[in-house]
């Protein structure tokens, strides 16, 4: 599975899973606490309500990332220095709430072989001013790696900073918000000037999901691109075809 991984990080428009648009604007990773099928969810927790009118998160999902620990990662692993700053944890709340919940991550759904999931988003698009706004919070905050994911072991318990002297502020280790973004969750989410199609972890959800209409226009650009080659392939081979029986003719 390794090297499906990689050639999914370098080809990720390869790794699409699916020719369904209605698939792919539905799709629940195949992963430890997720639905199967996205539906509407009336009692989701707290900064997870945006989700609530079709969702791939239960309530009782969303409560736990809210009141305990999903993962048993561990957000102060740098706790010597301080605990995360409530700012900052709440963005990596909204962040959690993204993930186990968004039906909207079908055209970056890539395999992958662990524990806890069977499938991973790779470089979903996500909006500049989101990003910023998150390393902004937390920019102050410590941490010892710049890829969390290296911290998590198979079990998904976090491997704790051998030494605390590797803790440093976000700002040091990554320097800008662009790098935050998209490497520390090993590049899950791509920075996305606000110009173009984004995806937006904070939204007002009584106004409806803007991240449907940016998932409907990736899938209609990979669809619409499949269905150029598909033609172009369809048209060689009749004229192959074509050549074929007036050379045996």
């Amino acid at each position: 599975m390794i090297w499906l991984f990689l050639i999914s990080a370098i080809y990720p428009t390869f790794a699409q899973l699916s020719n369904d648009p209605n698939q792919l604007q539905n799709w629940c990773l195949d992963a430890k606490h997720h639905k199967s099928k996205p539906g509407p969810e009336d009692e989701l927790h707290k900064q997870c309500v945006p989700w609530k009118e079709r969702a791939c998160c239960t309530a009782n999902t969303t409560r736990h990332l809210h009141v305990a620990n999903l993962y048993k990662f561990n957000y102060n692993h740098c706790s010597e220095h301080r605990n995360m700053s409530e700012s900052c944890r709440r963005h990596f709340m909204q962040d959690e709430c993204f993930y186990e919940c968004s039906p909207n991550i079908g055209p970056w759904v890539v395999k992958v072989s662990m524990k806890i999931r069977n499938e991973r988003f790779f470089e979903v698009p996500l909006c500049a001013s989101d990003c910023n706004a998150w390393f902004d919070a937390c920019k102050d905050d410590f941490t010892c790696s710049e890829k969390w994911t290296d911290l998590i072991v198979k079990d998904g318990h976090l491997t704790p900073c051998h030494n605390q002297n590797e803790c440093k502020t976000f700002a040091d280790v990554f320097k800008t918000s662009k790098n935050f973004c998209e490497k520390i969750w090993d590049h899950s989410w791509k920075y996305t000037e606000d110009t173009d199609p984004c995806m937006r972890i904070w939204f007002d959800g009584s106004k409806g999901n803007p991240n449907d209409r940016i998932a409907q226009y990736y899938i209609q650009t990979l669809l619409g691109n499949d269905a150029v080659s598909n033609k172009l392939f369809d048209w060689l081979t009749i004229t192959v075809l074509y050549l074929i029986a007036n050379v045996l003719i």
